[in-house]
């Protein structure tokens, strides 16, 4: 469905197609009340894996742009969306964020880990890019999407003050997070903690018996006693891990459900950009053992973190 931010949709608004909830609620942000946003992939979508549909294919067509991650993201859509861009406007909005600032896949150089909004200081560049595109696309609102992304900036800046003080809260040793996939490397390398997924970038590749075992001695090793499922991700991988722990007599529990390639609800406070970092951040620091508030950085997460552990 799309996000819609007023009244029905005049013929005046822009007509947007964006493939993940991040990218969707960005443009929503900036582009407000001048453009109207079909978002392909809702809550508990994986982008990895998704394939479009003929009612995609036909919004796609029709669509003054089309808005996606890109670095690989969308994997299954990238040769549909290469192609549309011969007629239509398509943004890559990830690849705004400069090379030196991606992480790099540790199997094939010139590809990126595209989980990039872990980061709100990179997803400044993606909130950069859409502000331009809008305004390439509708001149006429220019000073509208310009002060609309300024607003949003401002909010991403004071979401990376709250995560760097929250997740600094946790014990150093205890700095770990391990995960369904290996999507939350940005939040690692923006924050200092260890990042570990069972599976790499991609959902698509498979965790394999050798990895699950590493990563339950490095648990029982470093006491770590807690990890993380996604929203997005079976958690059988994640499970398959707390019962290798209990066999070497080493407890670990569940901290949380993370949102990893795809946000909340729609139209709950998780189901934002913001929300959805500061629902990530709010879990793992209490999870971790550190401080953070009950219902997070504008007190509107759903449910107490510690209802979680």
């Amino acid at each position: 469905m799309p996000l819609s931010s007023g009244p029905a949709a005049s013929e005046e608004r822009l007509d947007i197609v964006a493939t993940t909830g991040m990218v969707a609620d960005t443009l929503h942000q900036i582009g407000g009340d001048h453009i109207s946003i079909r978002n392909l992939m809702g809550p508990g979508v994986d982008p990895h894996l998704y394939r479009q549909t003929r009612s995609d294919i036909a919004a796609m067509t029709r669509a003054d742009a089309i808005f996606w991650n890109g670095l690989y993201l969308e994997a299954q859509l990238e040769e549909f969306l290469f192609r549309l861009s011969e007629h239509r406007p398509v943004f890559a909005l990830g690849e705004a964020v400069p090379e030196d600032q991606r992480l790099s896949h540790e199997d094939y150089s010139d590809q990126y880990d595209p989980h990039i909004w872990m980061d709100p200081q990179r997803w400044r560049y993606v909130a950069e890019a859409a502000r331009d595109a809008l305004i390439e696309l509708d001149p006429e609102h220019r000073e509208d999407y310009q002060a609309n992304a300024e607003d949003f900036l401002t909010q991403l800046d004071r979401l990376d003050e709250y995560a760097r003080k929250t997740l600094s809260s946790v014990p150093e040793s205890s700095q770990i997070l391990v995960t369904a996939h290996d999507a939350f490397g940005y939040l690692g390398d923006a924050y200092g903690y260890d990042v570990l997924g069972i599976q790499g970038f991609s959902t698509e590749s498979e965790a394999g018996l050798a990895r699950i075992e590493n990563l339950v001695d490095l648990l029982v090793e470093r006491q770590i006693s807690a990890i993380f499922i996604e929203s997005s991700v079976p958690r059988r991988n994640i499970e398959a891990l707390i019962e290798g722990a209990a066999s070497q007599g080493h407890d670990v529990s569940v901290g949380g459900e993370l949102f990893s390639d795809a946000m909340g609800p729609a139209g709950t406070y998780e189901g934002t950009y913001i929300g959805m970092i500061d629902h990530n951040v709010t879990y793992i620091t209490r999870a971790l053992g550190g401080e953070a508030p009950a219902h997070g950085l504008n007190a509107k997460l759903a449910d107490d973190a510690e209802d979680n552990q």
